[in-house]
């Protein structure tokens, strides 16, 4: 990307600053290396025996993810409870550890530019009742019941990124496609 030969040099120089700009923030969109971001993403037991993985996963794809690593995983009271220990001190902490002790869950590593702000909005507010109306087109207005059997998990934060994804899969940084089954 040049700078406008025809523009203003003020005009041009202000745009090759902030191509540089960019081009620093973010890395170089010609040679692909922008800056990419993981996300932890689960399908909850009710998502998985309500038959919308796959739906879900589609939706993951089309929205520009890749699917770093998966796994199903069979969470015990204990790694549910270690799992959600934010939300220890709250009502419906032991409801919670129940509803995901009921089934399995997939878990996935996420990647794309962004991938914790964008994996939020594709899932909507945590209630599905409240995502039909405000957000019809998130994955939880698509297969959601309530604020606990909303379908899906995300991160909120690279710090819980971090711990979610070392929580299921330990150090995962290389690029590879991994399918497991734990």
């Amino acid at each position: 990307m040049g700078c406008a030969a025809t523009s203003p040099p003020a005009t041009r120089l202000l745009i090759c600053l902030l191509l540089l700009l960019l081009f620093h923030l973010h890395g170089c969109w010609s040679c692909g290396a922008v800056e990419r971001e993981r996300t932890l993403a689960m399908i909850k037991p009710d998502g998985l025996s309500g038959n919308h993985t796959e739906r879900i996963k589609g939706v993951i794809l089309e929205s520009g993810f890749d699917i770093v690593k998966e796994a199903v995983v069979r969470l015990d009271a204990e790694r549910a409870s270690l799992f959600y220990a934010e939300h220890s001190g709250r009502s419906f902490f032991d409801s919670l550890v129940k509803y995901m002790t009921s089934g399995p869950v997939l878990v996935m590593v996420l990647e794309r530019p962004d991938a914790i702000l964008h994996w939020r909005v594709l899932i909507g507010p945590t209630d599905a009742r409240k995502a039909k109306t405000s957000h019809p087109n998130s994955i939880r207005a698509m297969c959601g019941v309530d604020s606990q059997k909303n379908c899906v998990h995300g991160s909120d934060s690279p710090l819980s990124a971090a711990r979610e994804i070392s929580f299921f899969f330990g150090d995962v940084r290389s690029d590879s496609v991994e399918h497991d089954e734990l």
